[in-house]
């Protein structure tokens, strides 16, 4: 059986918080120090973290668990794939939705993990977290549990912002659809669907046709600086799109409805996926472009910046390669890698912005089944801070 690792953070207080910005010694605003996107720190969640004393889950788990027995006597800290950063040195980092599928996940509680990275001991926190609940019936089809907690068989969370008053909203591949929760992680109002595009999930259970293909809905949510609008990127192209071609949607949070200005990003190849989505100010964003490749296999790995002004007025979002994560260069040799660091796991789904010149990545581990970094071996959830060469000229509201 895999080694069971339980880490959380009671009472560790201010030490942990005041250590877990360093190695990236910058500030906003500050002047890059490097000539390439370099390594400044990592860290790493071990695969086999849970949930103390919460509930079991992964009874129906099954295929190449790497070592791990299942089903899991908690709930695994596992799986993300959207972060927000809280300015305070912790992280509110959503869970994916289980197993890999609506029919496994039943017993996987969605949940937002709250989290601190400690790059001067390689380690990350586990301080808190939030499970996802329905309490006052906003959705009106049956849900798995009578307590309506929601479960990985009800939404496959994959994207979040959190707004201006503390509530969150949330990105769904299911329906697709938003998701809006109060700070408790309470489901504040109905599920809202995207019109044209129906995920199998939700054909099977109105009897729409699906115009898009499973778990490809909201892999990428960004709020706009103000937080008037959010911007939520399909993984997936829509029914009669071009082929690799990705829809950017625009929903204002003050209407609670969409507003109908669409854009368009093109994956470099068909076979791609895109990881996360977030905003640099009201015209750009960074976005993870994905291969479905692992450790050896693992090729492109990379995040682009997209501006919708559409300069060469070709119907789609400019693109710049920004962060190749397959060649990092790592001179201080930092988690005991070489001069070249990589990132080679099969999903990568979360970046944020911690200042002006300094991101963090993170992979989606999909415990148990994923081996990127070691084959045969589940993957940790690994935490990698970047300096750029260039400033990104990020708005300021967005890195407060």
């Amino acid at each position: 059986m895999g080694k069971i690792v339980t880490r959380t953070l009671a009472g560790a207080g201010a030490l942990v918080l005041a250590v877990t910005l360093s190695g990236t010694a910058s500030v906003a605003g500050s002047h890059p120090k490097v000539t390439v996107p370099t390594l400044t720190g990592w860290a790493s969640l071990p695969a086999g973290t849970f949930v103390p004393g919460s509930e079991p889950s992964g009874a129906l788990a099954t295929g190449d668990l790497h070592g791990f027995t299942a089903p899991f006597a908690d709930q695994p800290v596992q799986g993300f794939s959207g972060i927000v950063n809280n300015h305070d040195g912790t992280f509110d980092v959503l869970s994916d939705n289980g197993y890999g599928n609506q029919a496994n996940s039943a017993d996987f509680l969605l949940r937002i993990q709250r989290l601190a990275p400690a790059f001067a001991t390689s380690t990350v926190d586990v301080v808190g977290g939030l499970n996802l609940t329905d309490p006052d019936k906003r959705v009106s089809w049956r849900l798995t549990r009578e307590d309506r907690v929601l479960t990985g068989a009800d939404f496959d969370v994959e994207s979040i912002v959190k707004a201006t008053d503390g509530t969150y909203w949330i990105g769904d591949e299911f329906g697709p659809y938003l998701l809006h929760f109060d700070r408790a992680g309470r489901l504040l109002t109905a599920p809202i669907p995207l019109d044209g595009v129906v995920a199998p999930e939700t054909a099977a259970r109105t009897g729409v046709p699906a115009t898009t293909t499973s778990s490809k809905g909201f892999e990428g949510l960004a709020s706009s600086p103000s937080g008037r609008y959010i911007y939520g990127l399909l993984e997936g192209t829509v029914a009669g799109d071009t082929p690799g071609q990705l829809r950017l949607n625009e929903f204002d949070t003050r209407r609670q409805r969409y507003t109908g200005k669409r854009y368009r990003y093109q994956l470099e190849s068909t076979a791609n996926a895109i990881g996360d989505a977030v905003a640099v100010d009201d015209d750009r964003f960074l976005i993870i472009e994905r291969d479905g490749g692992q450790g050896e296999t693992a090729k492109v790995k990379r995040l682009y910046l997209a501006d919708k002004r559409d300069r060469d007025h070709d119907g789609l979002l400019d693109k710049t390669l920004l962060v190749d994560l397959m060649n990092l260069a790592n001179p201080r040799k930092l988690g005991g890698f070489g001069a070249t660091f990589t990132f080679p796991f099969q999903t990568i789904e979360d970046v944020v912005i911690l200042d002006d010149t300094h991101l963090a990545v993170l992979n989606d581990n999909n415990f148990p089944f994923s081996s990127g970094r070691t084959p045969g071996r589940a993957d940790n959830n690994e935490w990698i801070t970047i300096e750029l060469p260039h400033r990104l000229h990020a708005d300021k509201d967005l890195l407060r």
